[in-house]
């Protein structure tokens, strides 16, 4: 199968390079030229432009589109309308927020063209292991992708699925990501709490490898805390920042919405925005309250 690639950073690299050894072939484009140069040396063509990759494609089209959520998708697809025709699949493999997805799948419908919005997880590791994929859309059209899916999958019938309609790929995914928050956070406190117990001068990484085998929280999560500790168990040089891009606040929204308890992924997320607060304005204003009713000292600050 010949599909059209979107979008060709580390993980749309990688994609391409698994389709091609699954025996499928990619046609790339991305607006850098070195990008569309390295999935050409591995095999696979390029395009200069997404006219250039549109005439390539045989028809019925497929193209596979690992654009930043938002506005990029919209242009994108606004892009290759004038490109696609009744009979036409368009995957979504980035991380869209899925009521965007629902909405963009009646769009293109309307013009014949079924949308699959495709939830994706693996990162730069899904070369290796497979990507996990959870997709949404019509069945027909799922069915059509399927030998793709199969070939970036961990295996043919195992790591992805058809989870029902358009819009509910990506709300799985939306619930996965906030998930991973919450475990990462977890982890985090938790080797903290290690550290911090300096009367037993704890080897993280010791802990880390003995909790890797046999214990109820070993993980893939866990592995590379692991060899990250392996290397350095200060740390140095990362700087406490942990960014969030999007997922954990819809997953949070969606509870709100649905009214359901999410305290631990809602407390993983504000962590994540605590951590990127550079000002700590409520942190010194409390100091300043405390200072105010009580007396009590306040350190010097910038």
């Amino acid at each position: 199968m010949k599909i059209g690639l979107i979008g060709l950073g580390k993980m749309g690299a990688n994609m391409a390079q698994r389709l091609l050894e699954g025996g499928h072939k990619v046609v790339g484009y991305d607006r850098d030229p070195q990008a569309v140069k390295r999935i050409v040396d591995q095999g696979n063509e390029g395009a200069a432009s997404m006219d250039e990759l549109a005439a390539k494609l045989p028809t019925p089209k497929i193209v596979w589109i690992m654009v930043p959520a938002g506005k990029p998708v919209d242009d994108t697809i606004d892009l290759l309308l004038k490109h696609m025709k009744a009979g036409d699949i368009l995957i979504d493999g980035g991380n869209s927020y899925y009521k965007d997805s629902m909405r963009r799948a009646k769009k293109l419908a309307e013009s014949g063209i079924s949308m699959i919005d495709a939830g994706v997880s693996g990162g730069i590791w899904g070369l290796k292991e497979g990507y996990s994929m959870m997709v949404g859309g019509d069945e027909k059209a799922v069915s059509v992708m399927r030998p793709v899916f199969e070939a970036l999958a961990p295996g043919k019938e195992k790591g992805w699925g058809h989870v029902g309609p358009s819009g509910s790929g990506h709300f799985v995914k939306m619930v996965h990501n906030g998930i991973e928050y919450g475990l990462m956070e977890a982890y985090a406190e938790g080797f903290e709490l290690l550290r911090k117990k300096g009367e037993f001068g704890l080897d993280l990484h010791q802990v880390a490898e003995i909790w890797r085998f046999g214990s109820v929280v070993r993980s893939w999560l866990l592995d590379l805390t692991a060899d990250a500790l392996s290397k350095d168990q200060d740390l140095k040089g990362i700087s406490p920042f942990v960014a969030d891009s999007g997922e954990g606040r819809w997953t949070a929204l969606e509870a709100i919405d649905l009214g359901v308890s999410l305290p631990v992924i809602t407390q993983s997320l504000y962590e994540r925005f605590s951590s990127q607060d550079s000002e700590e304005f409520g942190g010194r204003l409390l100091a300043m309250m405390r200072h105010e009713f009580g007396g009590h000292a306040v350190k010097e600050g910038k």
